[in-house]
């Protein structure tokens, strides 16, 4: 067998090996979110979540991480509203959603949040073991949600 034969096995094995895990990441292990997910935020007085009102719901979610979950939704509660009964989280930081899925913009919703454009909210401790729902609200309405891992990873 010649070597250039060889190296072109090699160089299209990696290539179909490279195109199948980049694949498995952004394709293979995303479901549509459950059409009866509810947003929550963890009200400040008894420390619980409350359903809040929300429609136009589009997420999705994995069975392979937790941290996968993003969500898109709008509400008519005010900001005001919002603030003086719910919990709001510093430092919230969303996660990169996948390029197809065009909703959530990660990088639009973490320079609101730096910036006061947007205000981060509790939506649910610990949905899994160690892991928090966050959910954003723009003044118009606009609402994401994401899980992060909490204080019990910040080591």
């Amino acid at each position: 067998m010649s070597g250039k034969l060889l190296g072109s096995i090699i160089v299209l094995a990696g290539l179909i090996a490279g195109g199948l895990i980049y694949w498995l990441q952004i394709y293979a292990f995303y479901d549509e979110a459950s059409s009866d997910t509810e947003i929550r935020l963890t009200n400040m007085v008894t420390g619980e979540p409350e359903v809040v009102l929300f429609d136009s719901f589009q997420g999705i979610d994995a069975n392979s991480s937790p941290l996968r979950f993003r969500g898109c939704f709008t509400t008519t509660m005010s900001l005001a509203m919002l603030t003086e009964t719910y919990e709001v989280v510093e430092g919230a930081e969303p996660r990169v959603a996948p390029g197809w899925f065009d909703c959530f913009d990660a990088s639009e919703i973490g320079q609101a949040l730096t910036e006061g454009g947007a205000i981060a909210f509790l939506g649910e401790k610990d949905i899994q073991d160690g892991i928090d729902r966050v959910v954003a609200v723009f003044p118009d309405g606009r609402g994401f949600a994401w899980h992060q891992l909490n204080e019990k990873y910040d080591e």
